[in-house]
């Protein structure tokens, strides 16, 4: 994030925006989720340690599901807590960004010039249902629950970084890119063989190792090299 804002005159999509002359300081700003995706897709298990951590085998391919629009918030939003769900769960993430239309007649190698670039979310769940239910429509999907910003970086290569979650300051999450299992590549290439994803589409890559319970007043940090800091405070549904 810079410490101003510039305006465009159009959709980040669209090669012939420019920018607008129109500046902010970035401090004068609320910030919304920088897309507002038709289809929010997600992989579970794409770290082993993640997988080895929740007891759960490793996927022989990308694990799917999704999770609803709604969920969608910003930079800097309230993640609303549902008492009497049981645990929620921080899991921060790589998300890809879709900037081209793609499906099944798409071939491999268009696959990463269909990628419009990289944001942070956070896949927040209520695991205890997520393990009740046996499928996660529920355990993913309350408002707030996709928490995603501050920024898109285009033109941005992740696999030298590493992404980084605190609670409250301290750390909980490391991970490294390059031990995805699934790279960001292969799993849009996977997920177009079933759905059309059009641009403003996101896919959350998988969470690593370190995933635990947040409380009401937690303040939930996630920060990935060359995109910035994702900051959102936990608290109580009313």
């Amino acid at each position: 994030m810079g410490e101003r804002i510039q305006f465009l005159s159009g959709s980040f999509f669209d090669p012939a925006v420019v920018p607008t002359g129109e500046e902010v300081p970035s401090t004068d700003v609320q910030w919304l989720a920088p897309v507002r995706p038709r289809t929010v897709l997600a992989v579970g298990r794409n770290y082993r340690e993640h997988a080895k951590e929740l007891g759960n085998a490793v996927p022989d391919a990308p694990l799917l599901f999704l999770k609803q629009p709604g969920t969608i918030t910003g930079h800097g939003a309230d993640i609303l807590y549902p008492s009497g769900f049981g645990r929620i769960d921080y899991e921060g993430e790589l998300v890809i960004v879709i900037g081209q239309a793609v499906n099944w007649q798409t071939p491999k190698e268009a696959i990463a010039g269909a990628i419009f670039g990289y944001t942070i979310g956070n896949d927040v769940t209520a695991r205890e249902l997520q393990k009740q239910d046996g499928q996660w429509t529920r355990a993913k999907g309350f408002d707030t629950f996709g928490p995603l910003g501050p920024v898109v970086a285009t033109a941005y290569d992740y696999r030298p970084f590493r992404i980084e979650t605190r609670v409250n300051g301290e750390i909980r999450q490391q991970g490294a890119f390059s031990d995805m299992i699934f790279d960001p590549e292969s799993i849009v290439f996977y997920a177009s063989r079933f759905m059309t994803l059009q641009p403003g589409d996101v896919i959350f890559s998988g969470t690593p190792e370190g995933v635990g319970p947040v409380q009401p007043g937690d303040l939930i940090e996630i920060t990935i090299q060359g995109i910035g800091k994702l900051s959102n405070r936990v608290k109580t549904r009313e």
